[in-house]
């Protein structure tokens, strides 16, 4: 199992209430603000449902 670096690039301000609530459990609350995660199928879809909010990045 790898990890990933998830990057917040832009802003939930007038997003729906779910978008906000999953990037604040991803642990991002400002734009530019980085975390690590493992790459499990939970952390995959949380991000997948955040994808034009985010950037990810493979780290070893």
């Amino acid at each position: 199992m790898g990890k990933i670096r998830v990057t917040q690039v832009r802003s939930n301000i007038k997003r729906p209430q779910d978008q906000k609530r999953t990037l604040e459990a991803l642990g991002l609350r400002k734009i530019g603000q980085v975390v690590e995660h493992d790459a499990t199928p939970n952390i995959l879809g949380m991000v997948n449902k955040v994808k034009h909010l985010v950037s990810v990045e493979e780290t070893k």
